[in-house]
């Protein structure tokens, strides 16, 4: 009778130093973030950043975010504090957060700094490979108390990716042109998430041994590089105009064979869940590139 009283005594210690605890989390500057509990305030300062927090299952404790946080549709009801790139840090001190997610690479590291001049806790994130995407949706159930969401969420991205992984290894590789705009002529580098989805799909970014996350590149070397394939994004689900402006490039090898791609970029350039969405397309366009390759 003494042991089993014991052993309650105990296991109810235990769970009220739990309780207790605090919260610690490696962000991804490599800094530790505490709370003394979940958060219930949290301002994201990225349209990516807002949308894991939804399907990390603390969406409900969204009080800010910023200009394009428009997935899930509830998003688009939440107080902005203005662009990932020009923050409004007096909306963000207004709004009282007990958490303020930042993104390393999109958002300016001065203002970043003047957040926590204000005492406000800030947890940087920064996915550069798909696998982050599930390890960013734990971080957020861990931060928000929503654990059991945010780790089934992850644990299903992680099934899809490998699922796609599987289906796409040892395919022959097809170099890739990734074109996010056109004046000025952007791509991405190779430590950009985007570089890890082709490398998903046996696809060989063509400009992925440039450090730059988005680098801006000239028409002459998109020609010396001669890309099997180029994909574009653009604005939405239209399919750019410009795309078709490399038609007059005749001896371009994606343009001889008809290998012009378009993805929608909100599914392809945000570091979130639906990011699997775009790989699956960006992987069919690469097998409609191989199945085109002279017998």
């Amino acid at each position: 009778m003494k042991m089993r009283l014991f052993a309650v005594l105990t296991a109810t210690l235990a769970a009220l130093s739990a309780a207790h605890a605090d919260i610690v989390v490696r962000d991804d500057s490599g800094q530790d973030v505490r709370l003394k509990a979940p958060a219930r305030r949290i301002v994201t300062l990225a349209p990516h950043s807002a949308e894991s927090l939804y399907a990390a299952g603390a969406g409900a404790y969204l009080v800010g975010t910023v200009d394009y946080s428009d997935y899930p549709p509830e998003a688009k009801k939440v107080t902005r504090v203005g662009g990932y790139s020009r923050l409004d840090l007096e909306a963000i001190a207004a709004l009282k957060p007990d958490l303020v997610i930042a993104w390393q690479s999109g958002n300016a590291a001065v203002q970043i700094d003047k957040l926590r001049a204000l005492g406000l806790t800030v947890f940087i994130t920064q996915p550069n490979l798909m696998a982050d995407v599930a390890v960013q949706l734990e971080q957020l159930g861990q931060l928000a108390g929503t654990q059991a969401i945010a780790d089934a969420a992850a644990a299903n991205f992680r099934q899809r990716m490998e699922k796609l992984r599987a289906a796409n290894a040892g395919k022959p590789k097809v170099r890739v042109f990734y074109q996010i705009w056109k004046n000025p002529l952007v791509t991405v580098g190779g430590q950009q998430i985007i570089t890890d989805a082709i490398r998903l799909c046996s696809g060989d970014n063509v400009f992925g041994q440039m450090s730059k996350m988005a680098p801006t590149v000239s028409i002459e070397a998109v020609l010396e590089a001669d890309p099997e394939a180029i994909v574009a994004t653009g604005m939405g689900d239209a399919r750019p105009e410009w795309l078709h402006d490399w038609d007059k490039w005749t001896r371009m090898t994606a343009v001889k064979r008809g290998n012009l791609f378009h993805i929608n970029p909100d599914i392809m350039q945000r570091h979130t869940p639906r990011i699997l969405d775009g790989a699956e397309k960006l992987c069919a366009h690469l097998d409609v590139a191989r199945s085109r390759r002279p017998k």
